[in-house]
């Protein structure tokens, strides 16, 4: 579905991700770990054209991605979640719901536009009790609700998510990875960002492991829970010791 090959970006004259390959198959979740400053966010960036891509391909159903503005990339279907949610916090949620549709706000009618906010709100109820509430004033977890819905509203075939559980409180982060593993159980394929590497590895049926711009490791999550390295630098387990679960199995 999605096929990255050797991709090379960056800011200016910094290279940041170096001859980099990935690839996500339909019905999957695919993780991407790895610490600060490897990568990860300019990967999905470069994917989303937000930033240039160098060199490489970036394959999506026969579209290359690299050769197209980043408007064409989410009228393909490839819809990123951005780090930090990025709300508009002037807007109402219903504003906001309304800007991941505005591709084809006039397209949808007025029908189709309530089809995709009752879809959003069914999956997170709350925002259907704040659709007038200014965005700005949600908690953390609401608005990070927020953000994937107005992804959502795109009706996206590829939802890219960069640190979907970066500084919130471990029920939300339960409710949002509950929501994400029923979202691609309904056959929505997801790339993943995630901070948390235990979460990342249960949730994703594949990893990739990125140092230095490059991919270290890659394989099944699964195995990858117990590799040594990963064990030992990501999730911070000495040898012989069994990772306590957090709950977020993959699908």
């Amino acid at each position: 579905m999605l096929r990255v090959e050797h991709v090379h970006s960056g800011y200016g004259q910094v290279t940041v991700i170096n001859d980099i390959s990935l690839e996500v198959h339909a019905g999957e979740i695919v993780s991407i770990i790895g610490g600060n400053g490897v990568g990860k966010s300019t990967l999905l960036k470069t994917i989303s054209r937000i930033v240039w891509c160098a060199d490489g391909k970036i394959d999506f159903e026969g579209h290359d991605l690299a050769q197209l503005p980043p408007h064409m990339v989410v009228e393909l279907g490839v819809i990123q979640v951005p780090e930090g949610r990025q709300i508009i916090s002037e807007l109402t949620v219903r504003e906001n719901l309304h800007l991941g549709c505005y591709l084809k706000y006039h397209r949808l009618g007025r029908s189709g536009r309530k089809r995709l906010i009752d879809y959003v709100c069914n999956l997170f109820p709350v925002l259907g009790e704040r659709m007038d509430q200014i965005s700005g004033t949600l908690s953390g977890g609401e608005q990070q609700m927020l953000a994937i819905s107005r992804a959502l509203m795109g009706e996206p075939r590829l939802l890219l998510l960069d640190e979907p559980s970066l500084g919130l409180a471990p029920m939300v982060v339960d409710e949002l990875c509950r929501v994400l593993v029923e979202l691609n159980k309904d056959g929505l394929p997801l790339l993943m960002v995630e901070q948390n590497a235990l979460i990342a590895l249960e949730m994703a049926q594949r990893t990739y492991v990125l140092e230095g711009g490059k991919v270290a490791l890659q394989g099944k999550s699964g195995d990858l829970l117990h590799d040594d390295k990963v064990r030992r630098v990501y999730l911070g387990i000495k040898e012989g010791v069994k990772p306590e679960k957090s709950g977020k199995t993959s699908p």
